[in-house]
This record gives C-alpha cells, structure tokens and sequence, in this order.
C-alpha cells in the first residue's frame, strides 16, 4: 500500500505470527531490484490499547516510531479486513495511540484523517543538539546548521519521529541528495533525523522533498508535513491550514490553534497483495 507514493509492505500479524529476523526482512522485501520494492517494511499487529498497533521498520531495517502515510494505510487494511469497522479508528505505534478517521464508499476506505498529536519543540526531546538563543527548551526556530561549508537555516520538530524543516529557494538534487544524507547522521541529530526540503507557493501552499532516515528520498512523508506545516507558521512563513505538494500527492495539513494538534488528511491506496517466500 502508498500514502500519496510512500510505499510500504505490509504484513497481517492478526492473520499469522510476527515474522522472526524483522531488519533481515525489512532489508531484504524493501529492495527495489531484488527483493519487492519499498520504502520499509510495516507490521500490522494486535493491540492491547487501541484496535490495532503498527511497527514500522525503514528500508535499511532500522526501526522507525512512526509513519505518517503508513499509519492511514493501517487504518484502511483493519477496516477494510474487518478488523474493526468503525469511523473511528485508534492505532498504536511508538508508544502512542494515535486517532484515525476514515472516509470510505462501499467499504472501500480513500481517504484517512489523522490526529497526529501535537508537535514536540523542546530541542532535547526531538532530539537535537541546535538550539535557538534564550532558554534549552525554546524550539530550535531557524537556527544555523553548517553542512559541506554551506550554512542552511533549520527549524527542529518531532512528530514522534525527528523532522529537521529547511525553507530553500529551490529544492534541487544537490540539497536534497547531497546535504540530506549528510544531515541524517549529522552529529546534531543524536538518533538521526529526517530532512524536509521546503518551497513557499503561497501562505497556504509548500512544496516539499524529503529524505528519510534509513530510506532515503521518499515519494512522500506525512509526519514530515505535518513538521513542514509547523515549522512554517513558527518562521511565519505559512498559516496553520495549508496544502503540502510532495513527489507522489498532496496532503492537508492543519496545526489547529485550539487543542494544539496537527491533523494530517491524505489518501491511503492499495497496490496489490501476495505471498513472500520466506
């Protein structure tokens, strides 16, 4: 299944047991050329606290806390699977029960609306090393960060997952496949991060490039649009409803100022299903 091209393989662990050796598999079913081709590998698996609980593994078997597109793709497997019907859904992934609403027709879920929670900004709970002047725990706004002797202005966020937002004038291979990998391991990012590209369309408008930790440039990344939407309003540079354009899709994204959650609304789309062969 994809969120707007994030692909991932998803395996039903209601149906049989969780797979042993799970970096092993990830690595292996995610690879493009010898395996079945994905950006990681999820596991969809009984809950003791929600109706479900996803375990997301990246294409380099690393384990990951959550997954923005990912997650509306588990939604529509438990409804669509009769796992559990209901317009509401509530699913577990790194600790957290997340909110999930669906939008289906005929039992068919195409759309998936997401209570992401509310953005963590506390640099040490991100976890990052940048800093903005003032007090440790003021988010990390637009500070410098030094990559291959160019300075870029980063603003930190973590949506259960570490975001690290860059506003450029263009989004260009050479900052999103050149500076993205050296960022992911910079040593300010003590768990790595995942590194968003941004363009200005308009206040309510971004364009978005991302390159993910542990599966490089991605199609998609949810959490990270709804870090990119964040980041924008703390720079002033967007509102807090705002379309995000990424490689495979558009996502809505809201911060809302009342309960101080972002909500994510994007597609979730089955591809096709089969058997691994062990």
């Amino acid at each position: 299944m994809h969120g707007a091209g994030n692909d991932y393989i998803y395996v039903d662990c209601f149906a049989q047991p969780i797979p042993e050796q799970i970096t092993e598999l990830a690595r292996k079913v995610s690879d493009r050329r010898f395996g079945i081709g994905s950006d990681g590998l999820i596991l969809i698996c009984p809950s003791k606290i929600a109706d479900a609980e996803m375990r997301m593994y990246n294409a380099d078997g690393s384990y990951s806390e959550m997954c923005g597109n990912g997650i509306r793709c588990v939604a529509k497997y438990v409804y669509e699977h009769g796992i559990r019907r209901a317009d509401t859904l509530r699913i577990e992934s790194g600790g957290r029960v997340l909110s999930l609403g669906v939008q289906q027709q005929n039992g068919v879920v195409n759309q998936v609306r997401v209570d992401m929670g509310a953005p963590i900004l506390t640099p040490a709970e991100v976890p990052t090393t940048l800093r903005s002047e003032g007090a440790s725990s003021a988010p990390a706004v637009n500070v410098p960060l030094i990559i291959g002797g160019k300075e870029l202005r980063a603003t930190c966020v973590s949506m259960g997952n570490p975001h690290c937002v860059l506003f450029v004038e263009k989004a260009t291979d050479e900052l999103v496949l050149g500076s993205g990998p050296k960022i992911e391991v910079d040593p300010h990012f003590p768990k790595r991060v995942n590194v968003e590209f941004v363009e200005v369309i308009s206040p309510t408008e971004l364009k978005q490039r991302t390159w993910e930790r542990g599966s490089g440039e991605t199609f998609a990344c949810g959490t990270g649009a709804c870090a990119v939407c964040v980041a924008g309003v703390l720079t002033e540079r967007s509102r807090r409803n705002v379309t995000v354009h990424l490689r495979g899709g558009d996502l809505s994204i809201e911060w809302n100022e009342g309960d101080n959650h972002v909500y994510m609304m994007g597609p979730a789309v089955e591809v096709f299903s089969g058997d691994w062969p062990g």
